[in-house]
């Protein structure tokens, strides 16, 4: 039995895996469980999940990736390891092939920490590609013509931006805001505003069903649950889509001065392909509402979200590894 090639959406706030031939096998968030007094590995991803914010004193629940990078790489490894062995894709007496994703920016040193725990979790030979250019090619982007494509993948940790053409990287930026951002900015106001303390998962329950980013667009409210600051005990109050968008308005002016900025760098044939052709919307940040509208609106040029964005860069993983021979060449 030999063992297939696999790609991995390395994500801060999702794992996500490919395998050639099967398609996505794995999708499952980026926690771990573990009992602090042992240091053993408890549960791992959905079920560590559902732990956050909710375990006793001994049992903490770890995300090992910040901003797009491994923050604890021990815990990463047990996590990708985990993953592996649930895929079941090793071979009898062969490892698989693996091709990671990473931010644009990162250093010599992070991508080695990522290549290091790939390989101890049981890759025989592991691929770094850089993450906008294989989620355009997810969101099927024609990047390997000489014409400018232009993509905003917003993740868990970080938003990458890039211009791509010929199939690789022309000007590119990689900002920390992203999805875990939006929930923290989220959780300060409503601790701000209402002197009430919530938790992540209700700060992305926020997010998720009533936030918008485009002022006027969306009229929703929603109850919360959390924990008065005066007086310890637990209150319900009702937050307005309209007090979201004022709460996220200066993460995002971030996101759309980057996204300016890399459009400035850009070399002006390619410019004029991006007014064509658009700018593309991917990862799970995304899904944020109003966001579409709110970089049109700024940037001049169409935008257009991508079909399933929580899964381009997996799916992108899946047509790189049909090249992967390629891949091997370009390399060597």
């Amino acid at each position: 039995m030999f063992s297939r090639d696999i790609g991995i959406d390395l994500g801060t706030a999702n794992v996500l895996i490919h395998v050639k031939g099967k398609g996505i096998v794995l999708d499952e968030p980026s926690v771990v469980a573990m009992d602090r007094n042992t240091g053993k590995v408890l549960e791992v991803g959905e079920e560590a999940r559902r732990m956050v914010g909710r375990t006793p004193g001994n049992i903490e629940a770890i995300r090992p990736l910040k901003d797009g990078v491994i923050a604890d790489f021990d815990v990463t490894e047990s996590m990708l390891k985990y993953f592996i062995n649930k895929i079941d894709v090793k071979g009898f007496l062969s490892k698989p092939r693996m091709l990671i994703c990473c931010p644009t920016n990162i250093t010599k040193v992070e991508q080695k920490a990522i290549r290091e725990a790939a390989e101890k979790s049981g890759g025989k030979k592991v691929y770094l590609e850089e993450e906008p250019k294989i989620a355009a090619i997810g969101a099927g982007m024609e990047i390997f013509q000489p014409s400018g494509n232009m993509v905003v993948d917003i993740g868990g940790g970080t938003t990458d931006i890039a211009v791509l053409s010929m199939g690789d990287i022309v000007t590119a930026q990689s900002v920390k805001m992203a999805g875990d951002k939006f929930d923290s900015e989220i959780l300060q106001y409503v601790k701000r505003k209402y002197k009430l303390l919530i938790g992540e998962r209700t700060a992305e329950d926020i997010k998720i069903n009533v936030a918008t980013v485009f002022e006027g667009s969306r009229n929703e409210e929603i109850d919360i649950r959390g924990r008065d600051m005066v007086t310890g005990l637990p209150r319900t109050i009702t937050i307005y889509s309209g007090e979201v968008e004022e709460a996220l308005r200066e993460s995002i002016a971030l996101i759309v001065q980057s996204a300016k900025t890399v459009l400035e760098k850009t070399p002006p044939e390619l410019s004029a392909d991006i007014i064509d052709r658009g700018v593309i919307l991917t990862g799970g940040g995304a899904l944020l509402h109003g966001l579409d509208q709110l970089l049109a609106e700024e940037l001049k040029v169409p935008v257009l979200l991508a079909e399933d964005p929580m899964t381009c860069v997996a799916k992108g993983t899946g047509i790189m590894l049909d090249n992967i021979d390629k891949l091997e060449r370009s390399i060597v």
